[in-house]
C-alpha cells in the first residue's frame, strides 16, 4: 500500500510542477489553487509512504516519478525536445527507480 501511495504522490508532483508553469506569480487563482492542492497531496502522500519505506528510497522514487512525469508532460503537451538522448536518460531514471524498489 505504501508503494501505491508513493506513486500517487509522484503523480501529484507532476501535477504541481505542471500547475507551476501557469501560476503567473500566484496571480492566476485557478492554477494557483491546483498547485497548492497538488503540492499538499504530493507531500502528504510522500510523508505517509515514508513511514513504511526508507525515507531516502521514498524520496528518490517520488522525485524520480516527478522528474520523469514532468519531462513527459513537457514533451507531449508543451513541445519540448524529445531527442534520443533525453529518452535514453529517462529510461535510466526508470531503471534506477525500479532498482530501488527491488532492494527495498
Amino acid at each position: 500500500m505504501a508503494w501505491a501511495l508513493l506513486i500517487l504522490g509522484g503523480v501529484f508532483e507532476v501535477g504541481f510542477t505542471t500547475c507551476l508553469r501557469f501560476v503567473d506569480g500566484f496571480r492566476n487563482l485557478p492554477w494557483t489553487a491546483g498547485f497548492l492542492v497538488s503540492v499538499t497531496l504530493s507531500m502528504g502522500l510522500l510523508e505517509v509512504a515514508s513511514r513504511s519505506i526508507p525515507m531516502g528510497t521514498a524520496y528518490a522514487v517520488w522525485g524520480g516519478i516527478g522528474a520523469i512525469g514532468t519531462v513527459l508532460v513537457g514533451i507531449m503537451f508543451f513541445g519540448e525536445a524529445s531527442a534520443p538522448i533525453r529518452v535514453i536518460l529517462i529510461f535510466g531514471i526508470v531503471a534506477c527507480i525500479a532498482g530501488l524498489k527491488l532492494v527495498s
